[in-house]
C-alpha cells in the first residue's frame, strides 16, 4: 500500500474541468479525435503534466507521453495510459477516467519527492474512439505495429479529412516514432466498465483478465430501384434483404452462446428517396465472442444467411471484413498486482473479461499490460448520460496507484 498524497477530490476536479472542453447541453462531451477541442484538451493535460514536473514527447500520430524518470537507467518505464477523445454524443468518463487517475498518481509522486526505480510515463493515445476516422485505436494499433503509420496518416473521415492534415492543424504532430512506446516494461489502463456487472453487484472494482475477439464486417446488399407504386411481388428491395439480415443477426448471437454479440451501427440506402425501392443498402456489423471458434462460426452463419436472403430475394449481398483482433489476455502478474492492491486497501474486486476493444488490448501484443475497471451507472456509455461517481473514481485510483508503485519499485537510499 503506497502512502502517497492520492487525491480523490482533486481527481473529480480535474475530471470536471476537462468535461468543460466540448461539453454538450445534455451533459456530455463532443470531443472527436483531432478536432480543435481535441487539441484543446490535449493542451491542458500537457500544462497540468509539465506543473507535475512531467516531460512530455509527442510522436508522429499525436500518441503524447509524459515521463517521470526513475532511478535505475536500466529499466524501461512502467506506463499508465488510455484516451482524452470521445464519441460526439460521449460522455465525462470514458478514457478520460484512466488518463486523469494516471496524471493524479504522477501529482502526487511530485508533491511528495517520491522516487521510483524504473521511470513511470502516461500516455494519451490518438483516436481510440474511431468516431471521426476509423477503425478505432490507431494511435495505439499503429504504435503496436498492427497499422502502419501510412495507413493512419491516409485515413479520411466522412467529410474527407485527411488523419495527417487534421492531426497537423491542431499542433499536435510531433517528431517522435511512435514504435517506441514498445519499449516499455509494464501498461496499465485504468477505465469505467461501459457494462452493468460492477454497479449491479456492488463491486467496487473489475480486475479485467482477457479482451474478447472481435470481428467487424461491412455489408453490401445490391437490388433494382424501382417506383414506389410498382407492384410488391416483382420487387427487389435492397432495404428489405437488408432488414432481415440484420434481425438475423440477433439470434446469432444469442445462439452463439453467452459471450456473443452482435451490432449494427451504421446503415445507409441509396437512391434515399421516399418514393424509390432502395437499389443499394450498406451497414456495418460488429461481431464479439470470448471463444474465437464461436466467433469464426457466428461470422460463418452471418455468410451463409447473408447467401439464402441473396437467392430468396434475387438481390446480390457481399460481406466484407473490415477489421478484426483475436481474443486477448492480460498479463497474470500485473492483474495479480491489482488483487493485492485491493485486497490491502479493503477495497472489493472481481475478475471480468472485457467485450469492449481498448488501447491495452494492442498494447498486450508487445508490452505486459492489464485493465481496471470502475463502475458506471446502469452501464450507460458513449452516451451524455454516462456518468460513475468520486468514490467509485477514487477506489480505482488507489487501486491503480498501488499496483503501479508496486511494479515500478519505490526508490531507496
Amino acid at each position: 500500500m503506497s502512502n502517497l498524497p492520492l487525491s480523490g477530490a482533486r481527481l473529480w476536479d480535474s475530471l470536471m474541468e476537462m468535461a468543460r472542453i466540448g461539453a454538450t447541453t445534455r451533459g456530455g462531451c463532443n470531443r472527436q479525435a483531432l478536432t480543435a477541442l481535441d487539441g484543446d484538451g490535449r493542451a491542458l493535460l500537457a500544462r497540468w503534466g509539465a506543473e507535475a514536473g512531467l516531460q512530455l514527447t509527442t510522436d508522429r500520430l499525436g500518441n503524447m507521453a509524459l515521463l517521470r524518470p526513475g532511478r535505475d537507467p536500466v529499466r524501461r518505464p512502467v506506463a499508465i495510459g488510455s484516451h482524452l477523445d470521445t464519441q460526439p454524443t460521449g460522455g465525462k468518463f470514458d478514457g478520460v477516467l484512466g488518463v486523469l487517475a494516471g496524471l493524479e498518481v504522477m501529482r502526487a509522486l511530485h508533491e511528495s519527492g517520491t522516487e521510483t526505480e524504473a521511470p513511470v510515463m502516461l500516455i494519451n493515445w490518438t483516436n481510440e474512439e474511431g468516431a471521426r476516422f476509423s477503425p478505432p485505436m490507431m494511435g495505439s494499433g499503429a504504435a503496436m505495429g498492427a497499422f502502419t503509420e501510412a495507413e493512419v496518416l491516409g485515413a479520411r473521415d466522412p467529410e474527407g479529412i485527411g488523419f495527417g492534415e487534421a492531426l497537423e492543424s491542431i499542433g499536435w504532430k510531433g517528431e517522435g516514432d511512435p514504435a517506441a512506446l514498445r519499449d516499455l516494461e509494464a501498461y496499465f489502463e485504468l477505465h469505467i466498465e461501459q457494462g452493468p456487472i460492477l454497479e449491479r453487484e456492488g463491486v467496487d472494482v473489475g480486475i479485467v483478465t482477457h479482451a474478447l475477439a472481435q470481428q467487424w464486417f461491412d455489408v453490401t446488399v445490391t437490388g433494382v430501384e424501382s417506383h414506389a407504386g410498382g407492384a410488391m411481388a416483382h420487387r427487389r428491395d435492397a432495404l428489405v434483404a437488408a432488414s432481415l439480415l440484420v434481425a438475423s443477426l440477433e439470434g446469432i448471437a444469442l445462439r452463439s452462446g453467452g459471450d456473443g454479440r452482435a451490432t449494427v451501427g451504421r446503415i445507409a440506402v441509396e437512391p434515399s428517396s421516399r418514393n424509390v425501392v432502395p437499389a443499394v443498402a450498406r451497414f456495418s456489423v460488429d461481431l464479439r465472442h470470448g471463444d474465437e471458434a464461436a466467433l469464426d462460426a457466428m461470422a460463418a452463419a452471418l455468410r451463409d444467411r447473408a447467401a439464402a436472403l441473396a437467392a430468396e430475394r434475387g438481390v446480390t449481398i457481399e460481406v466484407t471484413p473490415f477489421w478484426a483482433f483475436p481474443q486477448t489476455g492480460f498479463d497474470p502478474v500485473l492483474a495479480g498486482r491489482l488483487r493485492e492492491a485491493a485486497r490491502a486497501r479493503g477495497i472489493s474486486f472481481r475478475d471480468m473479461p472485457t467485450g469492449i476493444g481498448h488501447d491495452a488490448v494492442y498494447v498486450a501484443r508487445q508490452v505486459p499490460s492489464v485493465m481496471l475497471f470502475s463502475p458506471c451507472h446502469g452501464g450507460i456509455s458513449h452516451n451524455e448520460a454516462e456518468s460513475i461517481t468520486p468514490e467509485w473514481a477514487e477506489a480505482a485510483l488507489l487501486v491503480l496507484a498501488d499496483a503501479v508503485l508496486a511494479t515500478a519499485g519505490i526508490g531507496r537510499d
